[in-house]
């Protein structure tokens, strides 16, 4: 018999291999060798499905202690969220479609609920506390998007970076001394200090 153990897994596997958008349930009914019908005894549908991996995938994430400190706490939580999301990028683009952070039980809701409570701690109201994840949230689901997007990319031989150094330096001088170095710059991680100048903006004092 078929457990919803084996359903996941076998769902994981066809986003790893051909992204999220192409999974259907008829299509992982055939990766895993079964009806269409069994499937639909475990999972009302595809966005059921997901919500189901996503929960799952959260549960099996790190929940460290967290800081003391409001605003150390508020970048502790994110930290986690984007370490989590970078393991999976698919997931990222998932949550980034209405509706789907609300149907997070709270396996993953922790780290929402850590972010709001760190930035009311800190002097927020309820509502400048939810104002403050969700920039958080663009913050990271974008950079982690801009990132894997950016990986793909690289592997794009039609696609050369090389158009960075033949910039006109009497149309854009700051970006045409920059030149061929961008690259490398844009490579870098710099997700840490971006999240820490976002939280020290974002919060008061």
């Amino acid at each position: 018999m078929t457990s919803r153990a084996q359903i996941l897994a076998a769902a994981r596997q066809l986003i790893d291999r051909d992204g999220w958008e192409k999974l259907t349930i008829r299509r992982l009914a055939d990766e895993i060798g079964i009806g269409a019908t069994t499937v639909y005894r475990h999972v009302q549908d595809k966005e059921d499905l997901l919500v189901l991996l996503l929960n799952h995938y959260a549960d099996q994430a790190d929940r460290p202690r967290l800081p003391e400190n409001p605003r150390d706490r508020v970048v502790a939580a994110a930290t986690v969220m984007h370490d989590t999301l970078a393991g999976w990028p698919w997931a990222a683009e998932v949550l980034t479609v209405d509706g789907f952070v609300g149907r997070l039980d709270e396996s993953a809701l922790w780290m929402v609920e850590a972010v709001v409570a760190g930035a009311q701690d800190a002097g927020c109201t309820p509502d400048q506390a939810v104002h403050v994840f969700r920039s958080i949230w663009y913050f990271t689901v974008g950079e982690i998007l801009v990132r894997t997007h950016s990986l793909r990319r690289g592997a794009d031989t039609s696609w050369s970076p090389d158009a960075f150094g033949n910039l006109d330096p009497d149309r854009v001088p700051r970006l045409a001394a920059i030149g061929r170095r961008w690259p490398a710059l844009a490579a870098r991680d710099t997700y840490p200090e971006g999240l820490q100048a976002l939280v020290t903006g974002l919060l008061p004092g």
